[in-house]
């Protein structure tokens, strides 16, 4: 499929506690920002047809960028999918989770 990136890692947790870092805000805030960068959760509503809403603020130049996405399908401590796409106009694209 064009336009496909497909990462792969091992980690070293249960499948429910990574299952809770992409479903409760708090989690999700503390470890998705890239280095250098906090989030902010506006909106989070993790059910499906549930949306969210998040920026990243750069600790140095203060910039910051917003994105946010809908959730497709929650099975508890298995799989879940979601969209993500960013509020820049410059970042074109929807990208699946």
């Amino acid at each position: 499929m064009p336009g496909t990136v497909r990462l792969h890692r091992v980690m070293t947790t249960s499948p429910e506690k990574i299952y809770r870092a992409f479903v409760e805000a708090d989690a999700l805030a503390k470890w998705l920002p890239p280095n250098g960068f906090t989030c902010t959760v506006h909106s989070f509503e993790a059910r499906v047809g549930g949306t969210f809403k998040m920026s990243f603020r750069n600790f140095t130049t203060g910039d910051s960028h917003s994105f946010g996405g809908e959730y497709l399908e929650l099975v508890p401590g298995e799989r879940l999918l979601y969209t993500d796409r960013f509020d820049d106009p410059n970042l074109p694209g929807e990208i699946r989770v």
